[in-house]
């Protein structure tokens, strides 16, 4: 069952969705515990607000030593995103990961042998598929990450911001020993790469007004939609887009509140394909795994399996391309817009201008799926992968 938190830890939890600085979210986390009682029920919540009020904490010592109140001079914990969507590059070192940005990517980063050689994050474009990826080479993970050894902080924060993951492994040692690792680290901060069960809740904060809407596609097993509507509004939550898919218990969506826990798509690439002993390892991998994953074999010193990363991503990611047309016109834009599986018209109007969006009045959709082509539909129509849209809006 939900923690039951006393009125007071609710009102001091508003304060820390409020704060702004991270010297005034940490305050306004350990003022939020002192009202948290201590039970069985609210152990997984004190550990993760004393998790993160220890990673502030940290990162402002930092910068007390250096003298500046602005920053560290150390790594940066995020990368800012670009292109369609970013994914970070996650592994043991000395796996290949520079290799692999410099065959995949638009970056030159220096490969050498010499173990823990990346301090900062890298970040550099892949494209596929008339779409780009901002793939992020972090520093080397290692056992003792999750609490900070060797920046595993700046690693796995990256991971949590990103929107996909890749984790890298060496074929020329034990894969599922480095995969197990990875995993064990990730899973110490919340972050998941795959769900075998259960289902996944999804908070998008909004403005001020807009009220709160729950939608789901899946099934609550211990409560009703009310109970979740009074659970949100209890923590202040009042308005708000919250997406439940799979079977979700009300503990789930008041993990989603704390972001507890959080899920990210993930791609394994197995790495040194062409050195000795790596196919035998390649297929400990594959029974390892089962199918939960996908898993590129890839040899970076000669390029092997470049294209199949590119599309793992691409799947992994529910990306889709929506190519746009002016009315008038014979052909279609060479850019699409990236949106995700389940897209509509409404965001893809969005996405080109809020204006387009306004004076909305119909759209024409050229896609092989229809009987009739092109279609005219309204901004509730679900988009698909490779669709042509044209969009008529009124003169402003």
């Amino acid at each position: 069952m939900p923690t039951n938190l006393p009125p007071e830890a609710m009102d001091k939890w508003e304060a820390v969705e409020a704060a702004h600085t991270p010297k005034e979210k940490m305050d306004a986390m350990i003022e939020f515990l002192k009202y948290v009682p201590h039970h069985k029920g609210t152990m997984k919540l004190r550990g993760e607000m004393n998790r993160k009020i220890a990673l502030i904490r940290d990162d402002l010592e930092k910068k007390k030593r250096m003298g500046t109140g602005k920053s560290s001079g150390g790594p940066k914990l995020f990368i800012e995103k670009a292109a369609s969507a970013q994914v970070a590059l996650v592994g043991m070192t000395n796996v290949g990961k520079s290799c692999l940005m410099n065959a995949t990517t638009n970056s030159k980063v220096r490969v050498t042998p010499t173990p823990f050689s990346t301090h900062e994050p890298v970040p550099g474009i892949m494209s596929y598929k008339d779409v780009q990826f901002q793939i992020v080479e972090a520093p080397a993970v290692m056992e003792g990450a999750a609490e900070g050894k060797a920046g595993g902080n700046v690693t796995l924060g990256l991971a949590r911001n990103a929107d996909g993951v890749i984790l890298m492994l060496d074929l020329s040692r034990d894969p599922v020993e480095q995969l197990e690792l990875i995993l064990a680290e990730l899973e110490k901060t919340r972050l998941l790469v795959s769900k075998p069960s259960g289902g996944r809740v999804e908070i998008e904060r909004r403005p001020a007004g807009t009220r709160l809407r729950v939608v789901i596609v899946g099934r609550l097993v211990d409560c009703s939609v009310r109970q979740v509507e009074d659970l949100l509004r209890s923590y202040r939550v009042n308005d708000a887009i919250v997406r439940i898919s799979g079977v979700v218990t009300l503990n789930d969506v008041e993990d989603a509140i704390y972001e507890n826990t959080i899920y990210k798509p993930a791609v394994i690439v197995a790495n040194k394909l062409d050195l000795p002993g790596a196919l035998d390892n390649l297929q400990k991998l594959k029974a390892h795994v089962n199918g939960k994953l996908p898993i590129i074999p890839m040899s970076c010193e000669r390029k092997l399996g470049i294209p199949e990363l590119g599309k793992a991503i691409f799947d992994s990611l529910g990306i889709i391309r929506i190519y746009t047309k002016e009315p008038g016109q014979k052909t279609h834009s060479d850019h699409p817009f990236p949106l995700r599986k389940g897209a509509t018209v409404n965001e893809l109007a969005k996405n080109i201008h809020k204006e387009l969006l306004m004076n909305f009045m119909f759209a024409m959709v050229w896609a092989k799926r229809l009987p009739f082509s092109p279609k005219k539909v309204g901004l509730n129509f679900v988009l698909d992968d490779g669709d042509i849209v044209e969009i008529h809006a009124r003169i402003a």
